[in-house]
């Protein structure tokens, strides 16, 4: 691990994939690494293993709990520099089958968290005149598949935020890019329900935390907006 660099870095949706990857490749960049998600034992594990982490259990889709750990964050670590917004939810079903609160839930996990994540990091990020708000998105948010009818009109606001939010913060030093997963990531759960998927199918969580990295120290005059990943193997 290199030298901590004394900047702070909060990643939302810790889970076993792609945001634990997110923790460990900042981490090991010089970040102290604020990590959110539901599970306080997932959490705590993480904190043995990845240097310069602390856990915060927390709901996003809970504005008022979402605004105190970032109080709190603040308080201990130091202010935010790169917010990385991983936290999503899988809801499926077409839309005859979904219910009003799918449609809710997947809309405050991907669309509302977003909000108050960005509000709570953007005032010490324009004061700075730097900082970087990087969105985990999905194919979904370009195109309504028939069996996500909760899931893509959410991830579908979130872009269009995220887009709303570059406006507003790049003129103001502040980089925000939404990355586009498309494909199936490689964790356990995955693993299992495709066990005859061609490994190349898969995207590596390690990989997708590396395109993280490169996006949030990108030069001021060559910014990336908006990034596709997929596995090499992936049909579009």
């Amino acid at each position: 691990m290199s030298e901590s660099n004394g900047q702070v870095c909060v990643v939302t949706g810790v889970g076993p994939g792609t945001g634990a990857a997110l923790c460990r490749r900042f981490a090991a960049g010089g970040y102290r690494v604020a990590m959110l998600a539901r599970s306080g034992d997932r959490l705590r594990e993480l904190e043995g293993e990845v240097d310069g982490s602390r856990g915060y259990p927390t709901d996003v889709t809970d504005p008022t709990s979402l605004r105190t750990t970032f109080a709190k964050i603040r308080s201990e670590l130091g202010p935010v520099k790169i917010l990385l917004t991983n936290a999503g939810n899988a809801s499926f079903g077409d839309f005859r089958t979904i219910t009003e609160k799918q449609l809710e839930d997947a809309w405050r996990i991907n669309t509302m968290a977003l909000l108050v994540c960005a509000q709570e990091v953007a005032g010490d990020m324009i004061d700075r005149g730097e900082g970087a708000i990087l969105v985990t998105g999905a194919t979904a948010s370009l195109r309504g598949g028939e069996g996500f009818a909760a899931f893509a009109p959410a991830k579908a606001a979130q872009r269009s935020l995220a887009q709303s939010i570059a406006r507003h913060l790049g003129p103001k030093g502040v980089h925000v890019a939404y990355v586009v997963v498309d494909g199936v990531i490689d964790i356990p759960m995955t693993r299992q329900l495709m066990p005859d998927r061609p490994d190349e199918q898969f995207l590596q969580p390690a990989a997708i935390a590396e395109a993280f990295f490169h996006l949030a120290h990108q030069d001021r005059s060559a910014w990336t907006l908006e990034l596709d990943l997929r596995p090499f193997g992936e049909r579009w």
